[in-house]
């Protein structure tokens, strides 16, 4: 129940937070010039002075807290007090314009209420505290999307990397009553909206290529990040203010060349690409692609999934430029699967989590196999999934230093 009204919470904030910065907008052009490097600088300041642990998407921590050689981490990776920095400061970096989402840090939260939960009725057993940490990370992904299945795939196929048989049943009824939670205070919605676009046998040639074009930009990416995260480790310890300045500048400059678009989550992009109403430039992947890059490695709190759903949706829309009468609906679908498949490498969760998003199972086949071609086309550019090399990097500083606002070097 804490996960669903976190869940939904975050949601609340996260919508009045993007609403605002779009009137702001609105109203005048160059206000992210000034908005923007200053909200970044805040909250970067915010997570190092009082929240600590809280950076970035939230869900390489929860992968390295179940990590059985962080040995004593996990309780600064979730706590309740992280909880409550993420809500707050992924709010911020959404109202400060940045190219975030919200689905990550509810992971996390969803993750740090279940691992207190244990604390306070006194669980000690390893074994069981893990089941909680995963079982809370997964009804996260669940109740922010209202997608109960692809929060049990998220938990097999990205928190685990495997399927702990002992864990399912706790898996499974913290999604369900999350999952219901959020339904009650929101209703029973999808995500995205409902379309029946579907994609005639002679138009599957379009599934190689979104495929391999959605693929190897979420591999460009992901590589970036894990490359650009080492390289610039020193940089960002020793001067992170001024990075988190410069990115700001470089979001708000990218907001103002796509007319707004790249600001926020890009939930209102994509949903209006889903349903076929959108009037979005043909470079607005570009922007979101560039604004999601440069929000991530400013080190503030939050995540890549909805950023990555709007990138993916517009790569998708360009798709379908090219290839006038075919359904412009079914290329976006398929360009939304295959940027997040590319991006996270888990190509069951990410066909699962679009298909419950639009409600359309006639995109089940073609769906699957641009998830499965994107995965393989990612892993050419980038080895090693994007979470799990951030947790890596997490678990080695665990065994090495006490994670703290002091030594901070980077987005987790």
């Amino acid at each position: 129940m804490l996960v669903g009204l976190s869940a939904v919470t975050l949601t609340k904030l996260g919508n009045l937070a993007n609403d605002s910065f779009a009137t702001l907008y609105h109203y005048n052009h160059w206000a992210p010039f000034l908005v923007s490097p200053a909200g970044l600088v805040l909250s970067l300041w915010l997570t190092r002075r009082f929240f600590p642990g809280s950076q970035g998407s939230g869900i390489p921590q929860v992968i390295a807290a179940l990590s059985a050689r962080t040995h004593g981490a996990p309780s600064r990776l979730l706590s309740l007090r992280i909880a409550v920095g993420k809500i707050l400061l992924t709010t911020l970096g959404l109202f400060s314009g940045a190219s975030i989402g919200r689905e990550g840090p509810t992971v996390h939260v969803g993750a740090s209420l279940a691992s207190a939960a244990g604390h306070v009725v006194g669980i000690n057993r390893p074994q069981l505290e893990r089941a909680l940490i995963l079982a809370g990370g997964a009804a996260g992904i669940a109740a922010a999307f209202n997608t109960p299945i692809a929060g049990i795939m998220f938990a097999i196929e990205e928190l685990a990397r495997g399927f702990e048989e002992h864990a399912s049943g706790t898996i499974i009824i913290t999604i369900l009553i999350a999952g219901l939670t959020a339904v009650a205070l929101e209703g029973n919605y999808t995500y995205f909206g409902v379309t029946q676009a579907a994609l005639a046998p002679r138009a599957w040639f379009l599934v190689p290529i979104s495929g391999v074009i959605g693929g190897a930009a979420g591999g460009l990416f992901s590589r970036l990040v894990l490359d650009m995260s080492e390289k610039f480790r020193d940089i960002l310890a020793r001067r992170p203010y001024r990075f988190a300045l410069g990115a700001g500048l470089a979001v708000a400059l990218l907001g103002l060349l796509s007319h707004g678009s790249s600001f926020g989550t890009g939930y209102p992009q994509a949903r209006s690409l889903v349903l076929g109403t959108a009037h979005l430039p043909w470079f607005f992947p570009i922007t979101k692609w560039l604004a999601s890059l440069v929000s991530y490695l400013s080190g503030i709190p939050g995540g890549l999934f909805a950023p990555a759903l709007a990138t993916g949706a517009g790569i998708g829309a360009d798709i379908g430029r090219f290839f006038p009468g075919t359904p412009l609906q079914a290329t976006v679908i398929l360009g939304m699967v295959s940027y997040l498949s590319g991006t996270v490498q888990t190509p069951i969760t990410a066909f699962v989590i679009v298909m419950e998003m639009t409600a359309n199972n006639a995109m089940l086949f073609p769906l699957m196999a641009a998830a499965f071609i994107a995965t393989l086309t990612s892993r050419l550019i980038c080895r090693e999934p994007i979470y799990q090399g951030l947790a890596a990097r997490l678990i080695r500083k665990a065994e090495d230093t006490p994670i703290d606002a002091k030594n901070y070097d980077g987005p987790g």
